[in-house]
């Protein structure tokens, strides 16, 4: 499910969401460059606040790719197709137990217990975080979340961006 956040992992995380990351677990899924895409979340957090995010999206061309989809009336689309479609509903909500499951391994949190995350398991609030499950945990779990990766295309064709800037790698500053 994760790898260990190295030192260079937190250093990259941090260039991405140019900020430090909070409650990291670990890194769920790296970019075919090798750095973090997805991090892991524990379920609380530090200041023990309850986070029910359990996969982040940390690329920032991921990041920005699933927030013009939002801005396109993705979220609304996928949502009208949940309440039409039984199959897709299901698949949905198995996704939904899933993601659970996922979390459970990282502890327990009575104040989020049963409660997942973008939206899960009835409308769609959070392409960030479909995406984020999909890449995490493989394609065939979230559906949703393989859709918005289809619909985001390869993210990471470019060079990815280096660790001390958000410009891709080989730019100069």
């Amino acid at each position: 499910m994760r790898e260990p956040l190295t030192a260079e992992d937190e250093a990259a995380v941090t260039a991405q969401l140019q900020r430090p990351p909070r409650g990291v677990a670990g890194v769920a899924y790296r970019c075919p460059c090798g750095r973090p895409a997805v991090v892991a979340t524990r379920p609380r957090l530090a200041d023990g606040t309850p986070f029910p995010t359990t996969y982040y999206l940390t690329c920032p061309r991921a990041t920005a790719a699933c927030s013009t989809l939002e801005a396109q009336g993705v979220m609304a689309q996928m949502t009208g197709r949940l309440a039409e479609d039984a199959e897709l509903a299901t698949a949905y909500r198995a996704a939904h137990e899933a993601y659970l499951s996922d979390r459970a391994e990282l502890g327990e949190v009575p104040e989020i217990d049963g409660v997942s995350a973008g939206g899960m398991p009835d409308r769609v609030k959070c392409l960030h975080v479909l995406a984020a499950h999909s890449l995490a945990a493989g394609p065939g779990v979230n559906p949703l979340g393989d859709e918005t990766l289809g619909a985001v295309g390869d993210f990471w064709r470019r060079p990815c961006l280096d660790a001390q800037s958000r410009k891709p790698a080989g730019e100069r500053p």
